[in-house]
């Protein structure tokens, strides 16, 4: 009965989105670490799977969710603004490090809203 609560539609493409998150957060740390390495490109979050997840979601499907991985990717949208061919712009990554803080903190308080429910209905007690 337990394991059914943990394969419901919403929570495991929140545990994904989270996993998406976390992700990005390693491709945003390795741009900050190589933004003065020549000839260093972008790394974001592939977009495939932000369209993978939607469409998972959107048939309702565990078991295809279930199978989604985020990858890495070359972002090929950034352009260098400098000689030595570098994609990365500090002020840029600086941004999708608060954005993407913030969605982590949201996807975070979604899976934990599904754990106190959880608690609740086992205890009763909030």
């Amino acid at each position: 009965m337990i394991e059914g609560l943990f394969s419901t539609t919403n929570y495991v493409a929140a545990k994904h989105m989270l996993d998406g998150t976390m992700a990005r957060h390693e491709a945003i740390a390795s741009n900050l670490a190589n933004v003065q390495t020549p000839g260093y490109k972008r790394l974001d979050l592939a977009p495939s799977f932000k369209s993978e997840l939607q469409n998972a979601v959107a048939s309702g499907n565990s078991a295809s969710l279930a199978k989604l991985k985020p990858t890495l990717a070359i972002d090929t949208t950034a352009i260098s603004l400098r000689p030595d061919g570098n994609t990365v712009q500090i002020e840029n990554e600086m941004m999708n490090l608060s954005e993407n803080s913030a969605e982590h903190a949201v996807e975070l308080n979604m899976i934990t809203g599904n754990l106190l429910r959880l608690r609740m209905a086992m205890t009763g007690k909030g």
